[in-house]
């Protein structure tokens, strides 16, 4: 009986892979969390079944990366798939390729909430829109309203407030002792001002409070500008030190203030006597006449 020779049986792609795979005691599962690519796949290069498969472009780069995963040539592979595809490729296929990694697919509730926030967005636009339209209405309202106003009561004018944060400086000009503390607090200054010397209140001082004896010899500005006296001449003073306070016209100083003088008194004047009216009297009695005897 002549012997029959038998051509050795070569081994598929996918079953290379397999083997290959099995001999690193690797699962599919392990495979398809390596590779990202999904299971099912996998499994049909390891059968062979085409028609499970997507195009052979993607098929190819399946079997490229399942060969890196399990240490076998990539290229040897690719050539050997390519080839069993030739002639084995069904003519059209339904399947689409689908990434296998659920974590590069973005989650629903990322999903929902860009969508919330999309929402809020739009609502939020349409919000202001509908605010900056009504805004010229009210611009007009104002406008009509000040034109129906009388125009013999012009507007008063506004009034010029010293602004907060202005330097306040001492300057003597006479030899001078003071005292600057915060109000009910610690003392911040305390000494003599010779003439020509200054002291700035520092700007970190809340409530600047000022004692003196002769606020006389002091000259207070405020930035460029010079406040009004701070008291009566040789009379001790206890006055604030912050910007308004200074600039602000009659600032009550410690001494009390004069009292008004009396009336001056009214002379009073001297009553004339009353006139009194005559009665007429009796008429006199005229006395009788003498006779003078001459002695005949």
């Amino acid at each position: 009986m002549d012997e029959e020779l038998v051509e050795p049986e070569v081994p598929t792609a996918g079953e290379r892979l397999r083997a290959a795979r099995e001999a690193k005691g690797l699962t599919l599962e392990d495979i398809a969390a390596q590779t990202r690519i999904p299971q099912r796949h996998l499994e049909s290069i390891e059968t062979a079944d085409w028609a499970k498969l997507p195009a052979p472009t993607y098929t190819i780069g399946f079997a490229r990366n399942y060969a890196t995963a399990v240490g076998l040539d990539t290229s040897e592979i690719a050539d050997q798939l390519r080839a069993e595809l030739g002639g084995v490729r069904p003519a059209t296929t339904a399947e689409v390729f689908e990434p296998a990694d659920p974590a590069r697919t973005m989650p629903k509730s990322l999903v929902f909430g860009a969508i919330a926030a999309v929402i809020v967005i739009v609502i939020v636009l349409s919000w202001l829109n509908r605010r900056s339209l009504e805004q010229p209405d009210d611009s007009a309202n104002n406008v009509a309203a000040a034109a129906a106003a009388p125009a013999s009561a012009p507007a008063a004018a506004p009034q010029a407030t010293p602004a907060a944060g202005q330097q306040v400086t001492l300057t003597a000009t006479n030899a001078v002792w003071i005292q600057v503390s915060e109000k009910g607090g610690p003392s911040i200054y305390t000494g003599t001002l010779q003439p020509g010397q200054t002291y700035a209140v520092p700007a970190t001082a809340t409530a600047p409070m000022l004692r003196t004896g002769m606020p006389e010899a002091l000259r207070v500005t405020v930035g460029t500008t010079v406040a009004p006296p701070l008291g009566p001449p040789a009379t001790t003073v206890n006055v604030s030190l912050l910007p308004a306070d200074l600039l602000k016209a009659g600032q009550p100083a410690a001494a009390p203030a004069p009292a008004p003088p009396p009336p001056p008194a009214t002379a009073t004047k001297p009553r004339r006597p009353r006139a009194t009216a005559l009665t007429p009297g009796p008429a006199p009695t005229p006395p009788p006449p003498t006779t003078t005897n001459t002695g005949e």
